[in-house]
């Protein structure tokens, strides 16, 4: 290939990874822990203050519920097992119909049980939603707004990391079979960073393009039901599924009348075997169009969501109507969309797929983090010396240097401490979810600020230890409330939960050991590095600008 293409891809692999890079890095890291929504949701649940109810017992509580507030027959849940994550056995939302779509503050959760005398105990629920908050972070790279603008910014950044990758293999083509496995350690630290950076690179290469062409998919999926309804289902599909209003002159039906949710699960297990049901949400029990999803996974098929897939069944007949969700079930068409949502969040394979997912996320994340500080670290390696004097820093690779520390371990920082303070939250003030943004969005602001005011070098191992302490405050936190009751903290004792602690002390010791290995270059490195902070460089040097890596 000749010199000057693969001159002209650099290039673009460069400025598309610097333009992206930071926005990719927040998606990767928010996406890494996302992959593992459920334990977070377990372990920042407040205990369940209601009783569980036996399925046995469900019609009666449905029939208490819907007596005591009809409106519940438009869309309530029935959990079939228990975790920390969910307050009851019988659970619904009512949405503000003046707000978003996409605005949680605008949804009020209730919770129901039946008391010692059989009667209907409805209460209101306060679940936390720092999991998901955590999933809008990735899937709007980080901005404050999960709307459907935001997450089109994310199919563009998507398409952009698409191109990032297809110019980078291009320009490792040449050399490819001689450095895939080199990594060269020793004195040249730019070196072994950049081998680093491209073996990571080649070897989750196919990770990464499903990420990137998944995520343009997620995007902008809306669009793409609509045209894949209108091709291949005249329009039709969309109303299959629809909650219809009930008319005024339909016939009233009677929920005493539907079959017992044992039943139901009878009749989808029969329907689907190796379907497991989790999940039973009943739509529209009293009108023409009365609908129950029973949702559940199938380690053996593709799940279209993250939680699963569902069979729509008739819940005064038991009669399947509608399989275009279910796993193992789904049509060629529906089946090609739902693995594009598959493998962007792990739906399929189990928990090794899961874990492998959680630790290729990070290693992405690392890739933009380190691909930036590459670029600022060529940037010195260019500057002209004269009379022995260190050359000043260009001021482009000094800020960039100062973004790229600031919004990555910002990220981190923020995403930990968020994590951490949600059950002190509950405890000091109640509503744990009202300070979900802006305990992320000031340590991450301040962060940048931080970094920006500093300088990258003075400022970089500052907030690795801050990363440090904040991740290490998730599982302090567990201890505390093991150790200090009176403290109003709580300790789930489940494995899902504990494997969260132990995960953020694992994470704690990692960000550690940066944290010394860079304050070690920092006091070490060239003094025309951004790497050093310009103090305390090799004797008789004079005083450079703060930077990044390297000689």
């Amino acid at each position: 290939m000749r010199s000057e293409f693969v001159r002209i891809y650099k290039v673009v692999h460069t400025w598309t990874g610097i333009l992206t890079g930071m926005a990719l890095f927040i998606a990767f890291y928010a996406g890494a822990l996302t992959v593992f929504k459920e334990p977070l949701a377990r372990w920042a649940a407040p205990p369940a203050m209601i009783d569980t109810v036996p399925l046995t017992e469900a019609p009666q509580l449905i029939a208490r519920v819907l007596a005591a507030d009809p409106t519940v027959a438009r869309d309530f849940s029935l959990h079939l097992a228990d975790a920390e994550h969910r307050p009851g056995p019988m659970t619904w939302e009512v949405r503000d119909p003046d707000g978003d779509d996409h605005d949680e503050s605008a949804v009020r959760h209730y919770v129901a049980t039946l008391d010692g005398a059989g009667q209907a105990r409805i209460e209101t629920a306060h679940p936390s939603r720092v999991a998901s908050f955590i999933d809008v972070l990735h899937r709007v790279v980080g901005l404050p707004v999960d709307s459907d603008p935001n997450r089109w910014v994310m199919g563009v950044v998507a398409a952009l990391y698409t191109l990032a990758l297809v110019s980078g293999v291009v320009v490792l083509l040449p050399s490819l079979v001689k450095d895939f496995f080199a990594l060269r350690v020793g004195k040249n630290l730019k070196r072994m960073w950049l081998d680093a950076h491209n073996v990571v690179g080649i070897v989750s290469l196919p990770f990464h393009l499903v990420m990137a062409l998944t995520a343009v998919v997620f995007a902008y999926h809306d669009g793409i039901y609509v045209v894949q309804d209108r091709l291949l289902h005249d329009g039709k599909w969309a109303t299959a599924l629809q909650r219809q209003p009930v008319s005024a002159a339909a016939p009233v039906r009677d929920p005493a009348g539907m079959l017992p949710p044992l039943e139901l699960l009878a009749r989808a297990r029969a329907f689907a075997p190796g379907f497991e049901p989790t999940l039973l949400q009943y739509q529209q029990v009293t009108g023409p169009r009365a609908v129950v999803r029973v949702w559940g996974k199938d380690a053996a098929a593709v799940s279209p969501r993250a939680r699963g897939g569902f069979a729509a069944l008739d819940p005064y007949t038991g009669k399947v109507i509608n399989s275009d969700f279910l796993p193992g079930r789904q049509s060629t068409p529906n089946l090609f969309v739902s693995s594009f949502f598959a493998l962007h969040m792990a739906a399929f394979g189990g928990a090794a797929v899961q874990w492998m997912y959680f630790l290729l996320g990070l290693a992405g994340a690392w890739l933009f983090y380190s691909g930036n500080l590459l670029w600022v670290e060529s940037r010195r390696r260019k500057l002209p010396r004269q009379g022995g004097d260190v050359p000043e820093q260009r001021r482009d690779a000094r800020l960039l240097a100062a973004a790229t520390v600031g919004v990555c371990l910002g990220c981190v920082s923020g995403i930990s401490l968020t994590i951490a303070a949600t059950r002190w939250a509950y405890a000091l003030v109640g509503d744990a979810n009202a300070w979900l943004l802006p305990v992320y969005y000031a340590t991450f602001l301040g962060a940048v600020a931080w970094a920006f005011l500093r300088g990258a070098a003075r400022a970089v191992v500052p907030l690795l230890w801050l990363a440090v302490i904040a991740t290490l405050a998730i599982p302090l936190t567990s201890g505390l409330a093991v150790l200090a009751p009176g403290l109003k903290l709580w300790a789930h004792s489940s494995l899902p939960c504990i494997g969260v602690d132990l995960t953020a002390l694992a994470g704690a010791g990692a960000l550690a050991w940066m944290a010394r290995a860079t304050a070690h270059r920092v006091r070490q490195g060239a003094p025309d590095s951004v790497w050093s902070d310009g103090v305390s460089g090799r004797p008789g040097e004079s005083r450079g600008e703060v930077g990044l890596q390297g000689r």
